[in-house]
């Protein structure tokens, strides 16, 4: 489920994640959505955003690719793919 970490000194500025960052990010296929919210209330960095028409979506600068939205879906609505 967790991909490799990327920890680099002196990232944090540059990727507003801390210390570290995932090679993942969150797809929020918004195709069986529901709406429950279980994703922006596991995220540990509060970046997840939205819920018009059970729309979510990620702030990809803060993101950390931890994966646990993708985990939590009881859609399976969120997948964890390659960043580019």
């Amino acid at each position: 489920m967790f991909g490799p970490l990327v920890a680099k000194s002196g990232s944090s500025r540059q990727n507003k994640t801390g210390s570290w960052r995932s090679v993942k990010k969150p797809k929020f296929l918004q195709k069986n959505c529901i709406g429950c919210g279980l994703c922006k209330l596991i995220c540990p960095e509060g970046c997840i955003e939205g819920a018009e028409k059970n729309t979510y979506r990620s702030d990809e600068l803060y993101c950390k690719g931890c994966g646990l939205c993708a985990y939590i879906c009881p859609k399976n609505d969120i997948q964890m793919v390659d960043e580019k």
